[in-house]
């Protein structure tokens, strides 16, 4: 399940059991069935906008509310229960761990390179930083003109305000996690 139908799935069960509403009464306010509710709450749906416009109607709830980071303490992300956001068959997968979205000052995600492949990226912005942490393998960053090789448990921070680019010149995958801070 990605990130935004969790969302979904975990802040429509709360926001309803927190006013006290069953599935029936939900599906009353919101016009959305009680049988689609349910999925949605599961995370087994993928409602469109409309049936999410309905339920933050009926519910009267600002929109964000319903999509957006549900309020926890933690959060465990498992990579391998999720669907990458990016991907090159034989080549890069790339999973959003943490979203911009979830806290509006930084981002974190996992990326894994094939032997001999590279993965390339635009800018940032300006005033955002990326570190970089190799969990296998390595992988050569090329940015401002430069490269700069990265090894298994090397840490190395970079300004991401233009084009840079990942590349595995190893035998093996390099996998390695990116984290993005928007320092304005």
């Amino acid at each position: 399940m990605d990130y935004l139908n969790y969302n979904v799935a975990v802040n429509l069960k709360r926001i309803r059991t927190s006013k006290g509403m069953s599935l029936d009464v939900a599906a009353e306010q919101t016009g959305v069935s009680k049988s689609m509710l349910a999925q949605i709450e599961k995370g087994s749906a993928n409602p469109s906008l409309g049936v999410l416009g309905k339920i933050t109607s009926g519910l009267r709830i600002p929109f964000q509310e319903l999509t957006g980071p549900p309020p926890l303490d933690s959060c465990l992300v498992k990579v391998t229960d999720t669907v990458p956001t990016k991907e090159v068959e034989g080549e890069y997968r790339v999973w959003t761990c943490f979203p911009y979205e979830d806290n509006r000052m930084a981002e974190i995600y996992r990326i894994e390179i094939e032997p001999g492949c590279r993965y390339m990226s635009g800018g940032h912005g300006e005033k955002t930083r990326e570190y970089i942490t190799v969990l296998e393998g390595e992988v050569t960053i090329e940015c401002n003109g430069e490269r700069h090789q990265i090894g298994r448990d090397d840490v190395f921070r970079f300004e991401t305000d233009q084009m840079h680019s990942y590349r595995n010149e190893g035998e093996n995958r390099s996998s390695f996690i990116c984290f993005f801070l928007d320092y304005h």
